[in-house]
């Protein structure tokens, strides 16, 4: 398995190409060789094959708005064939009827979308909160998901800091979705509901690595939405060093 950045950590940095390009350097100069693609400016899929070539960096995973996802599918595919992504993500989805992300709008819209990515040679990867916690028929919505949409089309983004605080065990997850899970969040969990870089908080990473090699997971993403004034780039370091130390690069 290899580690790698999702930028949505550095979001903040990232609002210009510039910034951006100035990032992508940040990132590969701390070590990492790969990363997820969210958070930032609108880019062009050559721009970024671009910086990814100057930088050595592979990105592996994106999260692509879910207005482009739906009605610029193919374009999105031939986006990620520029700069060689074979996974495509939809970052959220509140399951909630109010916002308008109803479960029975997730399943009118979505499997569809997943299927024409599934034809276009992608994989569809749906990345959890902690509302998927909420039971549906007497099972967390999502496990519902995971009967529901064949594997074939759909997998998840499990993030381990969202299944703990929906009342789950990461490690565990990882386990009963095994074989959808090629890219999984690291994200660590400290007291307080409080976001904190990997090793600093109180996931047991240990299950969570044994759980990820043997689900057939290719990539972990280092995530932290909330950095708590620190610089994200020192947090994803600090995290780095972390992954290094239990063997991972």
């Amino acid at each position: 398995m290899q580690i790698g950045a999702q930028m949505y950590t550095t979001r903040e940095s990232c609002k210009t190409l510039e910034g951006f390009a100035e990032t992508l350097t940040r990132i590969a100069d701390i070590g990492y060789k790969t990363v997820q693609v969210s958070g930032t400016c609108p880019y062009d899929a050559e721009w970024l094959k671009k910086e990814l070539d100057r930088t050595g960096l592979k990105c592996v995973l994106t999260h692509i708005p879910p207005a482009r996802l739906m009605d610029e599918t193919r374009q999105v595919i031939a986006d990620h064939n520029v700069f060689d992504c074979d996974y495509i993500g939809l970052g959220y989805w509140g399951f909630d009827p109010e916002q308008g992300m109803s479960y029975e709008k997730f399943m009118e819209t979505w499997p569809a979308v997943a299927r024409k990515i599934r034809e276009g040679g992608k994989y569809f990867m749906y990345h959890n909160h902690d509302r998927e916690f909420i039971h549906r028929d007497g099972k967390p919505i999502l496990a519902r998901l995971a009967e529901e949409i064949p594997a074939l089309d759909m997998g998840f983004t499990v993030d381990t800091f969202w299944v703990q605080a929906g009342g789950g065990d990461p490690a565990q997850w990882i386990q009963d979705l095994s074989g959808r899970v090629p890219c999984i969040h690291l994200k660590d969990y400290a007291y307080g509901k409080s976001m904190a870089v990997v090793g600093e908080g109180n996931i047991n990473f240990d299950r969570v690595f044994q759980a990820a090699e043997a689900a057939g997971t290719k990539y972990m993403l280092v995530e932290q939405d909330d950095c708590h004034g620190e610089d994200p780039i020192e947090c994803l370091r600090r995290s780095y060093l972390y992954l290094k130390a239990n063997g991972f690069e």
